[in-house]
C-alpha cells in the first residue's frame, strides 16, 4: 500500500488518478509531479517500486503544501479575513456566500437548507376551519 502524505492510495489505480486523492494535488499538479520524478503516468500504483515513491515523497515535500499544513494555511486566511472585517470575512461571519453569488435563491447548502417559502395558503378539504 502506498502511502503519501499521510494518505494511502488506492493500489488498483493508475498514479495519475490515485495522486489527487491526497488533498492540495490536482490533475494538474499530478502531472508535474509524475513527470520531474520520471515515472510513468499509466503505472499502477501497485507497481510502484520503493525508490519511485520516494522520488514523488521529495518532490511533493520540496514543492507543495499538502494535507495539514494546506488546511492550516486555509484557516488562518479566513481568520485573518475575519479579524480585519474585510467583506469576504464578514461574509464568512455570517455564513454567507463570499464570492458573488445571488442569495436570493440558490444559497440553500450555505445557508443550512433554509426553507422560508409559503405554500399555496390553500387548505385541503378534509382539515378543519
Amino acid at each position: 500500500m502506498a502511502r503519501i502524505a499521510g494518505i494511502n492510495l488506492p493500489n488498483d489505480k493508475r498514479i495519475e488518478a490515485a495522486l489527487p486523492y491526497v488533498y492540495g494535488i490536482g490533475p494538474s499538479n499530478t502531472k508535474l509531479i509524475l513527470a520531474a520524478a520520471g515515472i510513468d503516468p499509466n503505472k499502477r500504483t501497485k507497481d510502484l517500486d520503493e525508490a519511485e515513491l520516494n522520488r514523488i515523497r521529495d518532490y511533493i515535500d520540496k514543492n507543495f503544501k499538502v494535507e495539514g499544513q494546506l488546511r492550516q494555511q486555509v484557516l488562518l486566511n479566513i481568520k485573518r479575513l475575519k479579524e480585519i472585517s474585510s467583506y469576504r470575512g464578514l461574509r464568512h461571519i455570517k455564513s454567507l456566500p463570499s464570492r458573488g453569488q445571488r442569495t436570493k435563491t440558490n444559497s440553500r447548502t450555505r445557508r443550512g437548507n433554509v426553507r422560508k417559502t409559503a405554500g399555496s395558503g390553500r387548505k385541503k378539504s378534509g382539515d378543519k376551519t
